[in-house]
Formats: structure tokens, C-alpha cells, sequence
């Protein structure tokens, strides 16, 4: 009977985590009275589960079994304590035909036994859902599968003979032996049949230790990161006793030993160095030898360091210095490859020079030079080249440079809203009154909330010995904590937002200030300022320097400084899964120390404190999602306060002075804020590792094409910013695409009686109206920040620091107001340097005008510029009268851009000398069907070519037009031949249906996803049958399809090999890799997902665990990588056309293929494009793909290879022939970029 309990205890856990269903359905804080019993009745079974286990587990102890535990760092308070068990891979015991059979109740004995394997393994199912850390990973040599041949009543015999061997082996081979033994003993076979099932379980059981090593590598890999970030955390403490007995916690068991590698004795030698305490590291240094490690560089310059810190004698010095070397170091190693914080180096400085008194430091290392062919002329030294400089003397650089660090210091700044501040009501300033009231409270509970916990914390640190959380809470001073947990809270929108995303919005806004503070600790700032001062002497107007790039001139001004701080900081990030867990914490504290009087808006209801924020689920389409809710009360609150200041990081704000160079993928953009090089999904590492292993000098033309970028000064356009936020606090205008307010949102229906009273339409028609309001307010806040913020540097000059994704595509880092942004954005943003216009300037604004108004795009540059000038009279009247007058800008496709163009041609066109005119304004010149235009050119295809302008042309060839005809013609013989929905489609084809499909087709959209496409455009006619979409669509798409492959034979070819190449490599369990033109490696970041539940309070989060040996997503690998791989060429593009920009002294920026310059210089620009795009596709851009990936993936020289290795050979090994395109032709197609 207790038996039976236990299984049906057990399979009610299983039930209650639910299958497929990455969120617990258990929760804390909900309004439901019913759900509430329900998440009683859940702790309830839990309790009595755990009850029954430890009842067994008892009883079981009465054998003669050994003693297994796994210990692991404990995770926030005992209450949790219990969820935080290590994780154990299923092993070949798990399999439900490995299970032992029922025995007879008349053998003691052998229940036990059946008992004994039967919890364990239903153990072993429970920690494996509930566990967050590694377990012990097993020994190869203690897992053996034998087919049984013995009696069952020899079994108990055999189970004692297993259990001996076990108490010899060490814990931890124990641990992982006992999860697969059970298999061991059970994987019988009849006596006589032979070894068909053997060799079954055999092959099962290897590969389920495969699996076995691949999750434990990964928690490996997680507990060796959560060990060293928490000695971190003691080291940043000044903690160094804490730092050791945390050490010595893993060192002194062999079983745990193997967590800790050569840095965390390292880090731990460091907290004593910086007391000057000898004699803890030299007892240290000699652990390292019982640990089976060998000393590097790093150890060898923190007891140097020690030394320089303390009184010691020359022979000990010598001692040191001559095991160094016989270790196989130099001493200039040290100074060469060693990072250091604060005075460390003139520490390990001094003591070098009591044994070596002439000592002097290594001189650095002769600059690399960039040996790309597609550089040689820009990298080249045979003759000076003087770059252009900004329009500022180096005492406003420096000015700008304090306003930029103060803001940084600060980590956030609070801006005035762009919103119409409505008049001050006696209920407007009451709400206010009682905000202000509410967040002392708030502050005051929140603060007691956290020193409770961390006290809590304290006591259970002191009662085991460690406490993973408790040091991440002590990093920062308390006040802080509270002031980022409030930002949150007040940043939380009405519709909520979900955990992981506010937990992973926390704990990033604590790391960051982690990291600020040690830098300041570090002196790295103090370093950094030095440096930037002397930097800014290149760009300044009056500096002197003038034939350096600025990553070069940053790196020597480094070389020069010689001692101090190193500018990159030692590895210090703390793991996603901790981080995550620390973020949970603060939240739950969050949530139960913030309350509200209910009756605060209503004192006829009854006084209750009742949470500001509840705990709701939601369904993102099949996916349960946890959300955190403001109270409708706060809601109400907030929205009566009608409060005017915004809140951002400072990350989000433009810079006020040019952004730190990059020089490495470590180091550049912001002054304090930690950037990455690369942009990449959490929990993705494989990009990291590949920048870190790629030579620097391969990396420096992707550098200097990002620091050219982020060198360009903005301002903003005034006039039409005014205009905009006038029309924005007028309600908006949904055709000017200004968001209008959620006031403005349709009404829901109004019942008559109960809501229960609501028709199944009526029902449908409140979603609906739930739905767009949501989408209001979503598009309303995106707009309003924007604006705001563009209000903030209305009188500034800013910078946009510039970052890439994995691909190579560039982007500015400030994420809410870019050139990146929608036609509101891009036309209130103007270069800070003007220049003027020159010859052409005043035809060249015309022209992107009339490119603007999307009218004239069939005819040519000339017709178009005749255009504008027979409609000057409308331009002129938009721009003297933009709301009051004919409004022609308002009907133009970018009608934003239009009208600030019409202002700058008004401006030009009335000043004396239009030539001599300033103008600010930054001109476009977009590639046509970019995409096309390079799988043309990589298969000189030669119709293709001419469909997508790389040939020359007197009108621009509009390629969407062309296969919008070429589908007619499919169409008109289908409708001859009698198919029907060919003649229901007569009059709809069109080159808007075709145009999004053929645009993305390129990018690898499928027939699945250009069906919708086509689908959605068909709606939007109102005299289209309705019956008919679907079929329609479906004939249109293949259709399409079938046009795109008869006029780009060659694109497709590419785009075949390219997929099954992919398909190839990722079948084998590897990801895509590739290496650019300019030498950027590429490994495309999709993975299937694997994920640990993280145990909480509120829910239980399914996290994603980084791995770096993640299995590859073979679908999304080999879909991805046509279009990844074209984006990668485009970006080569762009940053070649960039650094030659720079090279003769343009302002350059880009929106991936759309190309800005001033009107003077575009056609300089147009020029160099052109140029660049021919060097880059007469490169041997598939035939070097070809070598790299048959060297990287099919090992040449090995004699023996597997069969899908030889398919892949032959794959990679037939790169599409090409055509006859001759490629130089480029240069004189006018409209390639127009």
C-alpha cells in the first residue's frame, strides 16, 4: 500500500510540472480564491512527497549500502534550499524497460533491493527537474552493462559485491555510479538467447552516457563559473578569509576538487596579495600542486605583487622568479600578457627590479598592420593621409567629455517628457502627493525587506559554512538595490511585464553597477580619462595629430602610459542561471515589501494593505508566461499623477562626446558602460570565443569601420521636431505615423446586465478592443520616448557609439533614438557639420526629394530632377506652411523626411548663392533589391545583373515590375488553358502584391511565408473575393517563385548550394561558421534550446542554459544561412565604402544599404560604392567559402571518413559555375545606388 502511495505521490509531482509546459502552473500571489486552494492543495502533495521520500530513504539506510551525497554552494535561504539540488542526467537505469520487475513480498531481502533501485530512480527524476547545478559526472570505467545470466536468487549477492567495490571509489565516482547501476544489474536477458538485446542495452546505454556527459560538461562548466564569480565577489569585498575557506569548502574533497582550475586559486591569491599576506599564498601555491595544477603567469604576478607589498628578502625574489622560468615563463611575460588593477604593476615592478635592478619595462610590440587585399591602399604607409577633424577645440571636447562621464556615473538620467503637461487640477497634485508618500514607503519597506533577508542570509552562511546569494547582495550599497528595484516598479507599463524579463532587466542594471564600481576601485576611469584627454587632441579642430586612425592613436597613447591599471578588465561575468536567481529574489522582495492602502482612490471600500503588483499567467501562443501586474489602483494613481519625467539608463542616451574607439572586442563605445562588439541572444557563447581566437589584426578593419560610424556628430532638426511633438500632443495622427494617445483607443462593448451577458461577438469584439488598446499605448510610449529624448539634445551635439549582431550588420547602441528609427526619426536628425552645397548639391537635394515622395521611381535622375522643379511652388508652401497650407508633403511615402527636405531646398534655393549655401542635411542613395544585386554578382549572371541595376542603364530597372509581368504572363496561359482561379485573378497582379515576396525570397522566405505575404496584400483589396484568398495566394507564391527562378538562374543555384551545404554541416552536429571578405568569423546562433528550471518563489522559471557544446538547430541552420551569408556581404560592403569615405574625408553613415552623405560629397560617395562592390565580388568569394568550410569540416588528410563527411566533400567541393557578367560594367550603372 505504501508502495502504491509513493508512485501515485510521485506521479502527482510529475503531473503538477506538467508536459511541455516550460512554466510552473504553481504560483504565490493570485486573486482567485479557487486558485488559491489549488496552489495549497500542490504544497500540500509536495509536502507529503517529500514525507514518503525521507520515510524511505530511512529505511533504506538500515542496509549496507554507502553514504552518497552531492554537495553543492547553497541558493538563497533554507526555504529554497530544498530546489537546489544538483541535477543528474537520466542514465540507462531510467528507461522504463530497465526497471525491475515486481517481486514477491515473501523475500525481504530482494524488496529492498527493488526498493532501493526504485528510488533512486524516481529520485534521481525529481532532482533532475528541480536542480540548477552540475552533478558528478561518471567515470566511463565504472559503467558496465552485462547480459545477466545468474538466477534472481543470486542477485542480492551480486548487489553486495557492487556496493563493496563502491565504498572503495571515491565520492564522487560513487555518486555517478550509483545513478547508472540499477541498469547495470537489470539489463537481464533469458539464459539462452544470445546477445541481440545485449547488444541493444549496450549500444542504449553508451548513448545515454553520451547524453549524460554532454548536460554534466554543461553544469560543469556553470558551478566552475558560480565558484570563481563568488571569489570575485570576495575579492571586490576585501574579504580574503571568506574568499580561502569558500576555496578550501572545494579544495579539500577530491570529489569536488575537480570544480576549481588554475583562476579561482588565482583570485584567491590575489584578496591576499592586496593585504600583503605572504604566508596564505605560498600555503596556497603549494595546494595547487596536491590539485594536480600548474601555476601561470597570473599566480606568478600575485605573489610578486604580495612581495612588492611587504617586506621580503632577496632570495625569496629570486626563489620565485627562478621557478617562474623554469616553468617555462619570462618575465616580460608578465607586463606583456598580465592584467592589472590599480598599483599592481609597479608592485610586481618593484620587487623585479630588487633581484634585476636595471630591470626596465618591455617596449610594446610593433603595430600589426591589416593585410586584406581589399585594404591594401588604406592601410598602406607609402604616403601620409591627413583625416578630417571635427568642428570643436579640444577644451569643448573635454567639457563634453565630463558632462558625458557624469551622466554615465549617475547610470541613469530622468528627462521631462515631450507630453502636454495638462493643467494642475486639486486631483492631479492630491495623486501626486500621494505618489511621493508611496515611495517612501515603498523605499523604507523595501529596505527593511532586503536587510531582513540578507540577515536571514547571514545566519544561514554562518550555520553551513556559504551562501552563493548573500556576497552578490553586499557588492553594492543597500540604498542601491532599493533605487533600481523602484526603477522597475515604475517603469512597469498597465499591461505588466514578464519575469524573465524584468528579472533579466535587473540583474543586467546591478551587474553594470558592479561593474562601474569596479572600475572606479580598479582606477581604470582614472586611466581612461588620462587617455581620452589626449585622445581628443585627433579630433579636435586645433589638435596636432592628423595621420592616425583613432583606433590607432588610442592604442599608442596606451603603449605610451606605460604603467597604471590595464584598460580591460580581468573576466568577472557572473552566470546566467545566478543572475537570474539573484534578479528573482530582489523581485520577490519587491513584490511582498510594496503595498497600497486599497481604499487610497476610494475610502468607502475597507483599509487593507494589498500588493502593488500580482502575479498573473498569460499565453504567448502555446507557451505559459508568468506576468508581474501593477495593481489597478497604482494604475489609476499614476495616471491621475499625469507625472512629466522619464527615466532612462544612461546606455540609452545618445553620447555628448565621440565614443571611446573599439580596440578590441573588449574594449570601446561608451566611457563606462560595458558594450559588446557583438550582438548575440543570452546564453549564446560561441561568438565570444570566436572573437577571442580571431588575431587581433583580422578584426581591425571591422573596428575602424564601427569608430568611423560612431565619429559622426548629429544634431537635431528643430522646425520639424516642434512640428511633430505639436501634432503628437494633438491626439496624434495614425497616416503621419504619430501614435495617437490610448484615450483615443475604440470602446469596448458596454453590457447591459452581467459581463456574462456578452454575446460569443461581442466577446470577440472586447479582445479586440483589449488588443488594439495594448498596441496603442505600446506604439504611444515607443513614440513618446523618442521624441523625448530627441527634446533632450535638441540644443546638443551627439554621438551614436556603433555596434554589430553576428552577422557583421552594424548598429547605434542607444536602442530608442537612432538613424535606425522609422521616417520620424531619420527626419528630425541632421549632421553637426555643415557643408556646402557646392555645384550639384541643390539638384542632388531635389533628387532625394522626389525619392522620397516614392513617385518617379521607373524614371530617370534627370526626370526626376524636372519633376521637382515643376512642383517648387508645392514645396515651398509645405515648407513655409506645413499644416496650414496645400500639405502636398503630407501624401509623399516618407512624408516626414519630405517635409524636412523641403525646408532645406526653401533654405538653399533663397540664400544668394545656393553653391556656398551650408546645409546640414544628410542625402540617401539606396542599392536596389540590394540582396539580388550580390547573389548577381556572385554568379555573373548576366540577366539578373540587369534586373537589379548592376548594369548600366538609362532608366533604373525595377526588378519588383519585372516579375510582376513575368507572373501575368504565367497567368494569361493558365487562364487560356481554363484554370479558374487564373481568371479570378485577372486585374489583381501587381507589382505591390509581388514586391515583399521577391524582396525577401533572397533572404531565404519560404513558400509557407510568402503565401501570408501575398495573402495580406490580396485583403487589402477591397474588390478581391474573399473565398478566393487562400488559393490565390497559394497559386500566386508558386507563380513568383517560378519567376524569380527563370530570371535568376544563377541566384538560385547559389541559394541551392548554400542550403545544402548547411543542411550538410548541421546533420554532423556543428553549427555554420564562415569568415567575411574582411575577415570577420561568423557562426550562425541557433541551437535547440536547453533548459534548467530555476526554482522561485513567485514561479518556477524555465531557463535556457549556455552551453558552448550546444546541439546545432538543423532546420534553422540550414534555412538561415543563405540569408545570413548575403547579409554578411552587404555589411563588407558597407564598412569597405565606409573606411574609404574616411579615407577621403566624407561624413559617412549607413542604414545597412542605404548610404547617407552630405549633398556635396554624394557623388564622391556613388563613386567609391561602386568601386568597392566590384573589389569585393572579384574576390574568390565561394571558392574561398568552399576551402575554408571543406578545411573546417572535413578534416583533409584524414584517411578514413565517415559517409556524410564524403557528401559534404562532394558539396562543398561544387561551387556553382558562374556567367558571363562582366563585373566592371558597375561602374557606370547610375542607378545601382540611386
Amino acid at each position: 500500500m505504501s508502495l502504491l502511495r509513493l508512485r501515485a505521490a510521485l506521479a502527482g509531482t510529475a503531473r503538477l510540472r506538467g508536459a511541455g509546459i516550460p512554466w510552473s502552473v504553481l504560483r504565490n500571489y493570485s486573486s482567485a480564491s479557487a486558485k488559491e486552494k489549488a496552489r495549497r492543495n500542490a504544497i500540500c502533495e509536495r509536502t507529503e512527497l517529500l514525507e514518503v521520500l525521507k520515510a524511505r530513504v530511512k529505511q533504506l539506510q538500515a542496509d549496507p549500502i554507502p553514504e552518497v551525497r552531492v554537495e553543492l554552494p547553497l541558493l538563497g535561504d533554507a526555504k529554497q534550499q530544498e530546489s537546489l539540488r544538483p541535477a543528474v542526467a537520466p542514465g540507462p537505469a531510467q528507461d522504463p524497460a530497465a526497471r525491475p520487475k515486481e517481486e514477491s513480498p515473501a523475500w525481504p531481502r530482494g524488496w529492498v533491493e527493488k526498493m532501493k533501485k526504485e528510488m533512486h530512480l524516481r529520485q534521481l527524476k525529481v532532482e533532475r527537474t528541480l536542480s540548477i547545478a552540475a552533478s558528478q559526472p561518471a567515470p566511463k570505467s565504472q559503467v558496465k552493462v552485462k547480459p545477466e545470466s545468474k538466477a534472481k536468487a543470486k542477485q542480492p549477492k551480486a548487489a553486495k559485491t557492487k556496493a563493496k567495490k563502491r565504498q572503495e571509489a571515491p565520492k564522487a565516482e560513487v555518486a555517478a555510479t550509483w545513478s547508472q547501476s540499477p541498469a547495470s544489474s537489470q539489463s537481464a536477458c533469458p539464459r539462452n538467447r544470445p546477445g541481440a538485446a545485449a547488444v541493444k542495452k549496450v549500444a542504449k546505454t553508451q548513448r545515454s552516457r553520451k547524453v549524460l556527459g554532454d548536460k554534466e560538461s554543461s553544469h560543469f562548466k556553470v558551478l566552475q563559473q558560480t565558484i570563481q564569480s563568488n571569489l570575485e565577489c570576495f575579492l571586490f569585498l576585501q574579504q580574503p578569509e571568506e574568499a580561502e575557506r569558500l576555496l578550501l569548502l572545494y579544495h579539500s574533497s577530491p570529489a569536488k576538487r575537480k570544480f576549481l582550475d588554475i583562476n579561482a586559486y588565482n583570485i584567491v591569491m590575489r584578496s591576499w596579495a592586496r593585504k600583503g599576506h605572504l604566508q596564505h599564498i605560498q600555503r596556497i601555491f603549494s595546494m595547487l600542486e596536491s590539485a594536480g595544477l600548474q601555476p601561470n603567469l597570473d599566480s606568478y604576478a600575485a605573489v610578486l605583487e604580495c612581495m612588492g607589498r611587504t617586506l621580503v628578502s632577496s632570495k625569496t625574489v629570486w626563489r620565485y622568479v627562478q621557478q617562474l622560468r623554469n616553468d617555462g615563463f619570462h618575465v616580460d611575460e608578465l607586463f606583456q600578457k598580465c592584467l592589472f588593477e590599480d598599483d599592481e604593476k609597479e608592485k610586481v615592478l618593484k620587487v623585479i627590479r630588487i633581484v634585476q635592478p636595471n630591470y626596465q619595462l618591455p617596449p610594446p610590440p610593433d603595430p600589426e598592420i591589416c593585410t586584406s587585399s581589399l585594404l591594401q591602399d588604406f592601410y598602406s604607409r607609402d604616403k601620409a593621409v591627413s583625416y578630417p577633424k571635427l568642428e570643436f577645440s579640444v577644451e569643448e571636447l573635454q567639457e563634453r567629455f565630463q558632462q558625458q562621464l557624469e551622466m554615465e556615473l549617475d547610470s541613469t538620467v530622468t528627462i521631462e517628457s515631450v507630453e502636454a503637461t495638462k493643467p494642475l487640477t486639486p486631483q492631479t497634485i492630491k495623486a501626486r502627493k500621494l505618489l511621493a508618500s508611496l515611495r517612501c514607503q515603498w523605499h523604507d519597506s523595501i529596505l527593511q525587506a532586503l536587510q531582513k533577508s540578507k540577515h536571514q542570509m547571514s545566519k544561514l552562511k554562518r550555520a553551513s559554512g556559504h551562501n552563493v546569494l548573500y556576497p552578490y547582495l553586499c557588492l553594492l550599497p543597500e540604498e542601491e538595490y532599493v533605487g533600481i528595484m523602484l526603477q522597475v516598479l515604475n517603469s512597469l507599463s498597465p499591461q505588466g511585464e514578464s519575469l524573465v524579463v524584468l528579472a533579466r532587466e535587473l540583474g543586467s542594471k546591478i551587474y553594470n553597477r558592479y561593474i562601474t564600481q569596479r572600475k572606479l576601485r580598479s582606477r581604470q576611469l582614472e586611466k581612461v580619462q588620462e587617455i581620452y584627454g589626449e585622445y581628443i587632441h585627433l579630433l579636435a579642430k586645433d589638435g596636432q595629430p592628423k595621420e592616425y586612425l583613432p583606433r590607432e592613436y588610442w592604442e599608442k597613447l596606451v603603449a605610451e602610459a606605460g604603467f597604471g591599471p590595464s584598460l580591460k578588465l580581468k573576466e568577472c561575468s557572473w552566470p546566467y542561471m545566478l543572475l537570474m536567481r539573484l534578479s528573482m529574489h530582489l523581485l520577490e522582495l519587491l513584490v511582498q515589501a510594496a503595498k497600497v492602502p486599497r481604499n487610497i482612490l476610494n475610502p468607502r471600500l475597507e483599509s487593507k494593505q494589498i500588493p502593488v503588483l500580482y502575479h498573473i499567467y498569460s499565453f504567448h501562443s502555446s507557451w505559459q508566461v508568468g506576468l508581474l501586474k501593477p495593481h489597478p489602483v497604482f494604475s489609476q494613481l499614476l495616471s491621475e499623477a499625469a507625472e512629466t519625467m522619464l527615466t532612462f539608463n544612461s546606455s540609452a542616451i545618445p553620447m555628448l562626446c565621440p565614443p571611446v574607439p573599439w580596440t578590441s572586442p573588449h574594449f570601446g563605445a561608451f566611457l563606462l558602460n560595458d558594450t559588446r562588439l557583438m550582438r548575440f541572444v543570452d546564453g549564446v557563447v560561441q561568438h565570444q570565443q570566436l572573437l577571442e581566437q580571431c588575431p587581433p589584426v583580422n578584426l581591425h578593419p571591422v573596428l575602424d569601420a564601427l569608430n568611423q560610424l560612431g565619429n559622426c556628430a548629429w544634431k537635431i532638426n528643430q522646425p520639424v521636431l516642434d512640428i511633430i511633438i505639436s501634432i503628437f500632443n494633438d491626439k496624434g495622427n495614425e497616416k503621419l505615423d504619430i501614435p495617437p494617445p490610448i484615450s483615443e483607443a475604440p470602446k469596448p462593448p458596454v453590457p447591459s446586465g452581467s459581463p456574462c451577458a456578452l454575446s460569443k461577438s461581442q466577446k470577440q469584439e472586447l479582445l479586440q478592443c483589449k488588443k488594439k488598446a495594448a498596441e496603442m499605448h505600446s506604439l504611444r510610449m515607443d513614440a513618446l520616448y523618442k521624441l523625448s529624448i530627441a527634446n533632450y539634445v535638441r540644443d546638443k551635439v551627439f554621438w551614436f557609439p556603433h555596434n554589430m549582431d553576428f552577422r557583421g550588420r552594424t548598429y547605434p547602441c542607444p536602442p530608442y533614438f537612432n538613424h535606425l528609427g522609422n521616417d520620424v526619426t531619420r527626419a528630425i536628425l541632421l549632421f553637426a557639420e555643415g557643408r556646402p552645397l557646392g555645384p550639384k548639391g541643390l539638384d542632388w537635394l531635389k533628387i532625394h526629394l522626389v525619392n522620397l515622395t516614392g513617385l518617379k521611381k521607373k524614371n530617370s535622375l534627370q526626370e526626376r530632377l524636372g519633376y521637382a522643379n515643376e512642383i517648387m511652388e508645392d514645396i515651398l508652401d509645405s515648407a513655409d506652411h506645413p499644416l496650414t497650407g496645400r500639405k502636398w508633403w503630407m501624401k509623399t511615402d516618407e512624408p516626414w523626411q519630405a517635409l524636412a527636405c523641403c525646408m532645406e531646398i526653401a533654405k538653399a534655393s533663397r540664400s544668394p548663392d545656393p553653391a556656398a549655401y551650408i546645409s546640414h542635411f544628410p542625402v540617401h542613395q539606396d542599392g536596389s533589391c540590394n540582396g539580388l544585386q550580390h547573389y548577381a554578382a556572385l554568379g555573373r549572371d548576366l540577366i539578373g545583373a540587369i534586373s537589379v541595376n548592376l548594369m548600366p542603364c538609362s532608366v533604373p530597372q525595377d526588378v519588383y515590375s519585372a516579375v510582376a509581368q513575368q507572373v501575368e504572363e504565367f497567368r494569361k496561359r493558365d487562364a487560356r488553358q481554363g484554370v479558374k482561379i487564373a481568371q479570378v485573378l485577372q486585374g489583381f497582379i501587381s507589382r505591390k502584391v509581388v514586391k515583399q515576396t521577391v524582396m525577401t525570397v533572397v533572404y531565404g522566405v519560404t513558400r509557407y511565408g510568402g503565401r501570408l505575404q501575398m495573402e495580406k496584400r490580396l485583403k487589402e483589396m477591397d474588390e478581391f473575393p474573399e473565398e478566393y484568398l487562400w488559393e490565390a495566394s497559394h497559386y500566386l507564391v508558386k507563380q513568383v517563385f517560378s519567376g524569380i527562378k527563370e530570371m535568376f538562374s544563377a541566384t538560385r543555384d547559389i541559394q541551392n548550394w548554400l542550403t545544402e551545404s548547411a543542411k550538410l554541416i548541421a546533420q554532423s552536429g556543428r553549427t555554420v561558421e564562415w569568415v567575411t571578405p574582411l575577415g570577420l568569423p561568423i557562426v550562425q546562433p541557433y541551437y535547440r534550446s536547453k533548459s534548467t528550471v530555476l526554482n522561485c518563489g513567485i514561479q518556477n522559471l524555465s531557463v535556457k542554459n549556455p552551453s558552448s557544446n550546444q546541439k546545432p538547430d538543423t532546420v534553422k541552420q540550414k534555412n538561415a544561412f543563405p540569408p545570413n551569408f548575403i547579409h554578411s556581404l552587404d555589411s563588407t560592403h558597407m564598412m569597405l565604402t565606409a573606411l574609404h569615405c574616411l579615407r577621403q574625408g566624407l561624413t559617412f553613415v549607413s542604414v545597412h544599404d542605404c548610404y547617407w552623405t552630405h549633398a556635396l560629397t554624394v557623388d564622391v560617395m556613388n563613386q567609391i560604392c561602386r568601386q568597392q562592390f566590384v573589389a569585393l565580388h572579384s574576390e574568390r568569394i565561394l571558392q574561398d567559402l568552399s576551402e575554408f568550410m571543406l578545411e573546417k569540416y572535413c578534416s583533409p588528410g584524414t584517411e578514413t571518413r565517415a559517409i556524410w563527411q564524403k557528401k559534404l566533400m562532394e558539396q562543398l567541393s561544387s561551387v556553382p559555375k558562374t556567367g558571363e557578367l562582366n563585373l566592371k560594367e558597375v561602374m557606370n550603372s547610375t542607378y545601382f545606388f540611386s
